[in-house]
C-alpha cells in the first residue's frame, strides 16, 4: 500500500502581505511548507505540490534542501482547489495502482495538526472505500458540516461563499484521506458537473463529500484540539500558530474561533 500527500499551494497569500510563496511563508522562522514534510514524512511516500507558476524556481530551490520524494506540478489558472488536487492524476496514476493506495490531500497553511491526528487518519484510511477526514466543532466556523438525523453529512456552508453560519458548527482541519477509487473514478465524475461558489466563484473540494453521500463511505473523527483547525491566512493566524508552536498557549478547546 503506498500513499501520496497532495498539497495544493498555488494561492498567493495576499492576505499575508507578503511576495514569497504562502509554503515558504516562516512561522517561527520555519517555512510552513517544512512543517508539513516533517509532519507527514513518516506516514506517506512522496509528496506532490501544486504551485504557481511564478513559485515554482523558489519552491524547489527550497525543497533541494531535503532528502524526501518531492515533485511538482503546476496550476497555470487559479481555478480552484478542485482544479489543483485534480491535476496530478496522471503523475499519481503512475505511482498508485494497487486498490489500498491513498491519496491524501493537506492545505499548506495546517500545520498545527498533531501527529496523532495523522496516525489516527493513517489506520482508519487502512480499511475506506471512500474519504476519512478529522473534523472539530468549534466556534464562529468557517465551514460547517451539515448532518442528517442518520450521522451522514448531507450539507455544506461556507462563510467564505456568503453562507449564514451557525454559532458553533463542526468544520474540518484541511486533511482529506482520499482510497484510490476515490480520487481517480468518484472526485472526476463530480469536477465534470461541479460548478463555481458563489462568492469566490472558484472550483471548491469540499462540496464533493456532500456529494459522495450514498456513491462512498465518508468517515470523520474528532480531533484532540480546536488549534489543530486553524489554517494561516493573515497576521492574526500566524501570531496565535506562532504562540501555540511556542507553548504559550494551551492546545485545549479553549480556543474560540475568532
Amino acid at each position: 500500500m503506498k500513499r501520496v500527500l497532495l498539497v495544493p499551494a498555488a494561492g498567493l497569500g495576499s492576505r499575508l502581505q507578503t511576495e514569497i510563496p504562502k509554503l515558504l511563508f516562516p512561522i517561527n522562522g520555519t517555512a510552513m511548507i517544512d512543517y508539513l514534510f516533517r509532519l507527514y514524512a513518516p506516514f506517506v511516500d512522496r509528496f506532490v505540490l501544486v504551485l504557481n507558476p511564478a513559485h515554482v524556481a523558489a519552491v524547489r530551490s527550497h525543497c533541494e534542501k531535503f532528502d524526501l520524494p518531492i515533485e511538482f506540478e503546476i496550476q497555470e489558472t487559479p481555478t480552484g482547489m478542485l482544479d489543483a488536487i485534480l491535476i496530478p492524476q496522471t503523475r499519481l496514476g503512475e505511482f498508485l495502482n494497487e486498490e489500498a493506495d491513498q491519496v491524501w490531500i493537506t492545505w499548506c497553511d495546517q500545520i498545527a495538526v498533531q501527529t496523532q491526528t495523522v496516525q489516527r487518519l493513517s489506520v482508519l484510511s487502512e480499511d475506506s472505500s471512500g474519504v476519512v477526514m478529522p473534523t472539530v466543532v468549534k466556534g464562529r466556523p468557517y465551514i460547517h458540516w451539515v448532518r442528517n438525523r442518520s450521522n451522514e453529512i448531507v450539507g455544506l456552508l461556507q462563510r467564505r461563499e456568503g453562507d449564514a453560519m451557525p454559532e458553533r458548527g463542526e468544520g474540518d482541519v484541511g486533511l482529506f484521506s482520499l482510497s484510490r477509487k476515490a480520487y481517480f473514478d468518484l472526485l472526476p465524475r463530480f469536477a465534470s458537473e461541479a460548478g463555481v461558489g458563489n462568492r469566490t466563484e472558484e472550483r471548491n473540494f469540499l462540496p464533493f463529500i456532500v456529494w459522495l453521500s450514498g456513491k462512498a463511505d465518508v468517515m470523520t473523527f474528532s480531533v484532540r484540539t480546536e488549534i489543530e483547525s486553524v489554517g494561516i491566512n493573515d497576521r492574526a493566524d500566524v501570531a496565535l500558530i506562532e504562540s501555540y508552536l511556542n507553548g504559550k498557549t494551551q492546545a485545549d478547546n479553549s480556543y474560540s474561533g475568532v
